[in-house]
C-alpha cells in the first residue's frame, strides 16, 4: 500500500503557528495554516499593527527554538534584533542604575514584533509544503471526523477543510480551544490584572550632522519604576524607542485630557517626557488602544491524536518576564522533540479508514503531562516579576539579594553553557537529564539556561532563596555583633574613668 504526505491544519499565523508550520513542513508533511486577519505584510495591515504591539525581548528560549528548525533562518533574524545587556532604572530624580542581566554579558534582544512575524511569514511562504490562507475564520472543528469549518471574510464562503492534525496557534481568545473544550475535560482558567498597557513612541534624535542617533543607551531595556506603574522602553533599529506603559486601570481613566497626561508624566517621568516631547505623548496617548493584561491556564493541551494548542492559545502570560514568545517558540521545539522521540510519521497510508496513530497520541499525551508544570511555572513566575519590575528593583532588600546572589554565581564553577553548545542537542531531547552544576540566578536560568525547565527553574531558586535568606539573617547578625563590640570598646574606657 502506498504511502501519502499527512496534511496538518495550523490556525493562526502569528509567530508560533508560523514555527510550527515550518516545522512540521520540514518533516515532510504538508501544511494549510489560517489566519483570521489579513496579510501582516500589507503597507494596511502595517500601520494597524505599529500601534498595538509590545516590543518583543527575545531570549535563548526562543533562539534555541528557531535553531532546531532552520539555524540559517536564526542567523538571519540575529541581524535584525538589538541586544540588551541589562536593565537600566531611571529614578524620579533622574539617576540611572544599569543592573547587568548576566556575568558573562548574555543579553537578551529586542525586535519588534510585526518584524518578526514577517520575517516568519516569509520564510514559511517560501516552503513549497506550506500554503497560507489570511482572512479565514475559523467557525466550527469536528475533531474525531478531522474537519474544520472556515468562513472567507471577504466572500462570507464558509469552506470545509479536512486534516490529519490541527494545531491551534491563535492567541488568548482561541477558537481551537473553544472548539477543544467541547470534547475535552479542560481545565481552563482566565484572569484580567487590574493594569493596561498603552505604546508610546520616544523619536529618534539628531546627532551634529543632522543623523538619526539613539537618545538612550540602546543596549539597556529601560525601566522607569513607580511603584504601582511603569514606563518601560526597548530599542528599535531606526534609533527610536518604544516605550510601553504600565498602570492601574484608575489611573489611565484620570488622563483622559492633554493638559492631564502632561501633567502627570511631568510628575513621574519628566526624562522621559523630555525625550518624548509632549505633543508626540499626546498623540501616541489619545489615538493608541489602551489594551487589557490577561493571564490563561489550560490543561490537557490536545485532544487524542487529532488535535494540540501551543503558545498563548494555550497558555496567555502578563508580558513583565519576556517570556511569552520565547515560551511558545519553544512549545514548538518541545512538541517536535516529542514526535521525533516516538517516531511520529509525516506519511500515512493511502487508505481513507480514520484509524489513530498510537505513536502521535502518545507523543501528545507526554506533551500535556510533561510542560503543564513548566506552563504554569512561567505564568506565574511573569505576573511575580510585575512587582520586582516596578517597585521592587528600587528597594535596598532587593539590591542586597540580588548582590549576595551575583557574588555566589560568579564564584560557581560551570554553570556558564554558551547556547551554541545547546543547539544539537535541543533539538533531539526537551531538556537534557541530570542537574545543572553551580549556582544560578533565576533570571540566568530562565532566559539564558533553555536545557532548564521552568519549573526546575522555578524550584531550584526557591531552595537557593531560602539559603540567601539565611545567609542575609547571619551576616546581620555578624554585622550587629560586631556593630555592638565596636560600640563597647569605644565606651569601655569611660566608663571605667568614672569608676
Amino acid at each position: 500500500m502506498s504511502s501519502l504526505p499527512r496534511k496538518v491544519v495550523v490556525v493562526g499565523a502569528g509567530p508560533v503557528g508560523c514555527l510550527a508550520a515550518m516545522a512540521f513542513a520540514k518533516q515532510g508533511w504538508r501544511v494549510d495554516v489560517y489566519e483570521g486577519r489579513p496579510d501582516l505584510r500589507l503597507p494596511s495591515s502595517k500601520a494597524v499593527s505599529q500601534h498595538r504591539s509590545i516590543n518583543l525581548a527575545m531570549s535563548h528560549r526562543g533562539i534555541a527554538a528557531l535553531e532546531a528548525v532552520d539555524s540559517a533562518l536564526t542567523h538571519r533574524f540575529m541581524q535584525a534584533v538589538i541586544p540588551m545587556r541589562g536593565r537600566m532604572i531611571h529614578s524620579l530624580k533622574g539617576d540611572l542604575d544599569s543592573q547587568l542581566y548576566d556575568k558573562n554579558g548574555q543579553c537578551i534582544n529586542s525586535i519588534d514584533r510585526a518584524l518578526l512575524n514577517e520575517e516568519l511569514l516569509e520564510e514559511a511562504s517560501r516552503s513549497e509544503n506550506i500554503r497560507i490562507f489570511f482572512k479565514r475564520k475559523v467557525v466550527a472543528a469536528d475533531f474525531d471526523r478531522k474537519i474544520i469549518t472556515l468562513r472567507n471574510l471577504d466572500s462570507g464562503e464558509e469552506l470545509s477543510v479536512d486534516f490529519d492534525f490541527c494545531i491551534g496557534a491563535d492567541g488568548s481568545y482561541s477558537v481551537i480551544r473553544r472548539q477543544m473544550m467541547r470534547v475535552v475535560r479542560m481545565d481552563y482558567q482566565q484572569e484580567y490584572i487590574k493594569h493596561e498597557y498603552i505604546e508610546l513612541k520616544m523619536p529618534a534624535g539628531r546627532d551634529s550632522y543632522g543623523k538619526p542617533k539613539f537618545l538612550l543607551d540602546p543596549n539597556h531595556l529601560h525601566i522607569w519604576p513607580r511603584h504601582s506603574f511603569m514606563l518601560i522602553a526597548l530599542p528599535n533599529k531606526d534609533k527610536t524607542f518604544t516605550c510601553t506603559l504600565f498602570a492601574p486601570s484608575s489611573d489611565l481613566d484620570r488622563l483622559n485630557s492633554a493638559d492631564t497626561i502632561i501633567a502627570w508624566f511631568r510628575t513621574y517621568f519628566p526624562d522621559a517626557l523630555s525625550m518624548i516631547g509632549e505633543e508626540t505623548l499626546v498623540k501616541d496617548f489619545m489615538r493608541n488602544p489602551r489594551s487589557p493584561l490577561i493571564c490563561t491556564k489550560s490543561n490537557p493541551y490536545h485532544y487524542k491524536d487529532r488535535a494540540i494548542i501551543l503558545g498563548d492559545a494555550a497558555h496567555s502570560m502578563v508580558p513583565f518576564y519576556g517570556q511569552g514568545l520565547n515560551c511558545g517558540l519553544e512549545d514548538v521545539r518541545i512538541l517536535m522533540t516529542l514526535l521525533l522521540q516516538e517516531g511520529v510519521k509525516p506519511t500515512a497510508p493511502s487508505s481513507k479508514e480514520s484509524t489513530s496513530d498510537e505513536s502521535l497520541l502518545h507523543a501528545l499525551d507526554r506533551y500535556s503531562e510533561s510542560r503543564h508544570e513548566d506552563l504554569l511555572a512561567i505564568c506565574d513566575m511573569a505576573m511575580d516579576n510585575y512587582v520586582e519590575m516596578r517597585h521592587a528593583v528600587t528597594t535596598p532588600g532587593y539590591l542586597f539579594r540580588k548582590t549576595l546572589d551575583n557574588i555566589l554565581y560568579s564564584l560557581s564553577h560551570g554553570s556558564y553553557v554558551p547556547l551554541s553548545s545547546l543547539g544539537p542537542l535541543l533539538s533531539r531531547v526537551p531538556y537534557p537529564p541530570g542537574n545543572p552544576s553551580g549556582w544560578l540566578p533565576l533570571y540566568t536560568m530562565v532566559t539564558f539556561r533553555p536545557d532548564i525547565s521552568y519549573a526546575t527553574a522555578k524550584k531550584r531558586a526557591a531552595r537557593q532563596a531560602r539559603i540567601l535568606e539565611g545567609l542575609g539573617w547571619t551576616l546581620m547578625t555578624l554585622i550587629g555583633v560586631a556593630a555592638t563590640w565596636i560600640i563597647w570598646m569605644a565606651l569601655a574606657p569611660r566608663i571605667q574613668v568614672r569608676r
